[in-house]
């Protein structure tokens, strides 16, 4: 159960965490529910209760904060401490583990806090984490809302069984700090971005994306090409396979079209790359889409195809004749890295922003060229350091999922 002031549809960084935390975890068969404030149902997975007393801005607890704010304990305070376990304990009945967020580092609802504290003293609650986005005793803008002893002090010390997570190695300190522990008491589960929502891609994109695992890749080659001998994709399949011998890395090739419609030496053309392929165990590596998309196979719509210009890392094109070289400018509005081959119709498309090689060159050739330029190019690294360590679908099947086994003991 994941608890907080609110969830979503609110807007913010926490209701963020909670929504994909949520929806990450129910994808992975686990059953998640929510206690909030204020919030909505947005996943039929996911149940969702809302107690209003959680929400920070509940006008009674709005009334007991002023006080506390000035070092009053007002009478509302017990009042509402008194409902919120009442109906926290009820709502944690056969629960398996518990994610709090900021309530055990934060003043915005201190009868919350505290009847927490009371549950937990009392072994009413299942295995605990805390989960700090912000700490109260760490501002300095908050310190005149603080004040020694109880309940203020629930906010600067451990609470016995807690694990406790933070959101990055700064935050660890500070809490470190806070709380007088070693750091290495204190786990770090970073938040991260969902590149589906970020790209908005279409479902078709989505699709080809899980089913071929695009994502864990290292390295991702597009080659925007119907299957026709002039685009020299066996070119691209050897380039590929000394890649992967060369970065000792996942890269992975991706070719958009069928086969040409208008030649039938094509279908055989096709047979001669996938046995290529076979023979260079790329099965798992070279990508032909229209072998996802069922009979008869079908051009990529130019939304997914743009999808798929902005989730690779370069563009790979090998072809031995043009007639201008159409994918050299869609790469460039993508801001997406070059490689061609160097015939006379892609120095007028591509110019002196592109980087060239022979079709003629050992494959070697090019492999070496793409991995010189890429690896020192720093936007590459950026964009692989995000994709294979802040996506939220990563963040919980390996961060999330890790620390829960932690509180529950395995």
């Amino acid at each position: 159960m994941l608890v907080h002031y609110s969830g979503p549809p609110t807007i913010g960084g926490v209701e963020q965490t909670i929504f994909h935390h949520a929806r990450g975890l129910s994808d992975l068969a686990y059953q998640v529910s929510l206690v909030v404030g204020q919030g909505e149902p947005f996943d039929a997975r996911v149940p969702v209760s809302v107690i209003p007393e959680l929400y920070s801005k509940h006008p009674e607890v709005l009334v007991a904060k002023a006080a506390l704010d000035r070092g009053e304990i007002p009478a509302v305070f017990s009042e509402l401490r008194s409902r919120l376990l009442e109906r926290l304990a009820q709502a944690l009945e056969d629960q398996d583990a518990l994610v709090v967020h900021n309530t055990l580092s934060l003043h915005k609802n201190l009868p919350l806090t505290v009847a927490l504290w009371d549950l937990n003293q009392a072994g009413r609650l299942p295995p605990f984490i805390g989960w700090h986005h912000d700490l109260a005793w760490d501002r300095p803008d908050y310190r005149h809302e603080l004040h020694p002893g109880f309940p203020w002090e629930l906010l600067n010390r451990p609470w016995p069984g807690v694990v406790n997570v933070v959101v990055s190695h700064d935050q660890q300190a500070r809490l470190a700090r806070v709380y007088d522990v070693d750091r290495e008491a204190i786990a770090i589960v970073p938040p991260g971005v969902d590149p589906a929502a970020f790209g908005r891609w279409t479902s078709r994109t989505f699709r080809i994306i899980q089913t071929l695992d695009l994502l864990s890749a290292d390295m991702l080659l597009l080659l925007p090409a119907r299957i026709t001998r002039r685009k020299n994709i066996e070119y691209a399949v050897k380039t590929l396979a000394d890649l992967r011998r060369l970065s000792h890395k996942d890269c992975r090739l991706i070719v958009t079209g069928p086969p040409g419609a208008h030649n039938p030496a094509n279908i055989a053309y096709l047979a001669e790359l996938l046995e290529l392929r076979n023979r260079l165990g790329l099965e798992d590596s070279a990508h032909f889409l229209f072998q996802q998309e069922g009979d008869p196979p079908s051009d990529i719509d130019q939304e997914t195809l743009a999808d798929l210009y902005h989730i690779s890392d370069a563009l790979f094109f090998p072809s031995l004749d043009e007639g201008f070289g159409i994918p050299l400018l869609e790469a460039g509005l993508a801001r997406l890295p070059v490689f061609c081959s160097d015939i006379p119709p892609f120095h007028e498309s591509g110019g002196t922003q592109v980087h060239f090689f022979s079709p003629q060159a050992p494959p070697a050739r090019a492999a070496g060229l793409i991995l010189e330029r890429l690896e020192a190019d720093a936007a590459f690294a950026l964009r692989r350091r995000v994709l294979t360590g802040f996506t939220w679908q990563g963040i919980v099947r390996h961060r999330v999922i890790p620390i829960l086994e932690r509180a529950i003991g395995g």
